[in-house]
């Protein structure tokens, strides 16, 4: 990992560490300070240290596999990862920092108005990010005209990766999107502390997916994600069922520990898997199509789902039957990827 990178990521990590610190009172700091264990000074001392043992001492890039040159999963699911990090940390923010009626009146927007500053960042990646070697390569065999994308042709790789997405996008939009508001809603939790708890399920996200990542560069995409699917329909309606039957911060966050471990899992494969579907030459064309129209039609509509199941069931913890079929989707997509974690290099047509 660049140091850039690094240095980015701890920034992030500082920024929640603050956040968190301001209210809550299981914070390591606080208590060790509390209980006169250590001394403030200590106390901040020693959590630095092995904050940075943990960073610097363990790696997370993704083994040397299929993916060189082909798809950087070090950045394609981290990255996603962070974006929600940050995003619940505005969250804590605004509502730790506001009114309920400030928050329902205008302060909900303040988060959107800060997500706005990624459109210059995106300009300026595209503009001067170098194309990897496989997608050079595909460049110049369509100049000496290689056919080009084929619907048809593509059709079996379009649906497998429309499947796998499904069940990435139902998860995530429901697991992480649409928890605070379930827990405040369903739960009597107030948002504030669901934010804790999404938070916390999000770092177990983010140490989960690179070690996902690279037992699938040993073992094979197929297995990770079909194991990742299994475990998450058989927990989903208990994890659910036992935090409505007794909630509260500590039981929520034990929830989205689980889950959100289990999303790390599945996440860890699922962007080389999806690479590994197509050859360089269609991959962005027809992962466009499976993935697009996974998230809009199952992610985007997901809490307006969700809320039409409770409506419907009467149910409070109907979004489990939600989740619990993107599972089987992505257990039943999962069934025909095409693993080529062996393999040194993809076609370029």
């Amino acid at each position: 990992m660049e140091l850039a990178g690094v240095i980015f990521i701890v920034g992030v990590a500082l920024a929640f560490d603050f956040v968190n610190g301001m209210h809550d009172a299981a914070n390591s700091i606080a208590t060790v300070v509390a209980t006169r264990v250590l001394r403030p000074l200590q106390a901040v001392a020693w959590a630095a240290f092995w904050n940075f043992v943990a960073a610097f001492g363990f790696g997370v890039a993704v083994a040397d596999t299929i993916g060189t040159g082909v798809i950087n999963t070090d950045i394609v699911t981290p990255q996603v990862i962070l974006a929600a990090l940050s995003g619940a940390i505005a969250g804590a923010l605004v509502t730790r920092g506001l009114a309920p009626e400030q928050v329902d009146s205008w302060g909900w927007r303040l988060p959107f108005i800060f997500g706005l500053l990624i459109g210059p960042v995106g300009i300026y990646i595209r503009k001067y990010l170098d194309e990897t070697d496989a997608f050079l390569e595909a460049r110049k065999a369509v100049a000496a005209g290689v056919k080009k994308f084929s619907l048809v042709e593509n059709a079996r790789s379009i649906a497998v990766s429309f499947g796998l997405v499904i069940c990435g996008t139902i998860s995530f939009y429901v697991v992480l999107v649409y928890m605070p508001t379930f827990a405040k809603t369903q739960l009597g939790i107030p948002l504030a502390d669901a934010f804790v708890a999404q938070v916390t399920g999000l770092v177990c996200l983010t140490l989960v997916t690179p070690l996902s990542g690279m037992l699938s560069d040993r073992i094979g995409r197929k297995p990770i994600l079909m194991a990742a699917a299994i475990a998450y329909f058989v927990l989903l309606y208990p994890l659910f069922n036992w935090v409505h039957s007794a909630p509260s911060l500590a039981n929520l966050t034990i929830m989205q520990a689980v889950l959100c471990s289990l999303v790390g899992v599945y996440f860890g494969a699922i962007s080389t898997a999806l690479a590994e579907q197509f050859p360089t030459g269609v991959r962005s064309t027809g992962l466009a199509i499976g993935y697009n129209f996974a998230v809009m039609l199952f992610g985007g509509f997901a809490q307006f789902i969700v809320t039409w199941l409770i409506r419907e069931t009467g149910s409070p913890i109907a979004p489990a039957f939600y989740v619990m079929f993107g599972a089987v989707v992505g257990f039943v997509a999962s069934l025909f990827v095409i693993d080529r974690y062996r393999e040194q290099h993809l076609a370029s047509t």
